[in-house]
């Protein structure tokens, strides 16, 4: 059977749905143990990433929000679905199979900590600015591989390396979410339903690499509702990740609505940022690792969705709720 394609999406997709079907309107580990470095001290000492944004008052953001949203645009991980201690596993099993190892250090290969990915989540968007971050701090590793066997003197070298751990990142993570049973968070398929039954255009933009979100969205939300969607960026599709606008400026140009019309629905203060940069409101669902972010400049800021009833939300009528104060 023939689809449209949410715009922005390829038809080369090879998905196998293992995950749990999800019906309704429109529907049809532990951690290892981390290391302890100068670099790792750093940055778990460094306060979490915050926009630097002026923090509207209530009446000022009333006004900026009085009009309806014609566009609504979800981020995906922490938004739709709780996958950034997928992400870690998926990440340290691809240490392991590459076999990771950076001189001078007494670890038996590289691992990342909990603790230590959620700093790094917070500081650095996209999969491949975080590694190239940590292996700049920490230094190039050699792998057990014969590709790798040493660690790279170049930019071309580092760039492979980079682009190697990756692919094999992206099916470490596809192994996780295929089988395994994994939940959207909760209010996050009401709002999909609710915007496409009130005819609002419909997004996903994620800075993640573009196969694996698609197949955690396919899997997540079902084939019907992600192939509803009026357009789908990732991490893929833009030079610059979050916080830079690009992604979200992408997505209001495919939609065809000016981004003072979009809504989006992030978690970060990165994705935040990246939202109001691009001229766009947004509101926050936070995660336990985003929780104590500042959101400056967010309309508002809840533990989930069933905390946003869909009207007062795309009319702007809850600006000011924060359910942490």
């Amino acid at each position: 059977m023939s689809r449209t394609l949410p715009c922005g999406v390829s038809s080369q997709t090879g998905v196998t749905m293992h995950a749990k079907a999800w019906h309704g309107a429109g529907c049809g580990q532990s951690m290892g143990r981390g290391r302890t470095s100068t670099a790792h001290t750093w940055m778990m000492r460094s306060p979490a990433r915050t926009a630097n944004l002026t923090r509207l008052t209530r009446p000022q953001m009333q006004a900026r929000s009085a009009k309806k949203a014609d566009a609504l645009i979800f981020d995906c991980d922490g938004v739709i679905i709780e996958s950034e201690g997928i992400h870690l596993q998926a990440y340290n099993a691809t240490f392991r199979d590459f076999g990771l190892r950076i001189e001078g250090h007494s670890e038996d290969a590289v691992q990342w900590s909990e603790p230590f990915y959620e700093m790094l989540q917070n500081k650095i968007g996209g999969g491949k600015h975080k590694m190239r971050y940590y292996f700049e701090q920490e230094g190039w590793p050699a792998s057990t591989k014969d590709d790798f066997s040493s660690p790279p003197a170049t930019d071309a070298g580092k760039q492979a390396l980079i682009d190697a751990l990756q692919d094999h990142k992206t099916e470490a993570y596809k192994d996780i979410v295929g089988n395994q049973p994994i939940d959207p968070r909760p209010g996050v398929v009401e709002l999909f339903d609710a915007a496409r039954k009130d005819g609002l255009k419909v997004a996903v933009c994620s800075a993640s690499t573009k196969i694996a979100v698609q197949y955690a969205l396919q899997n997540v939300l079902g084939e019907d509702r992600f192939f509803s969607l009026d357009a789908f960026l990732a991490g893929d599709d833009v030079a610059e990740k979050k916080p830079n606008p690009a992604i979200y400026k992408e997505a209001a140009e495919k939609l065809g609505v000016d981004p003072s019309a979009c809504l989006v629905i992030e978690d970060s203060a990165i994705g935040l940022e990246a939202a109001l940069r691009a001229g766009m409101r947004c509101v926050i669902t936070y995660t336990h690792q985003t929780a104590s972010q500042s959101f400056a400049g967010a309309e508002a800021v809840v533990e989930d969705a069933r905390k946003l009833p869909y009207t007062d939300l795309v009319e702007g009528k809850l600006s000011g709720v924060d359910d942490r104060v």
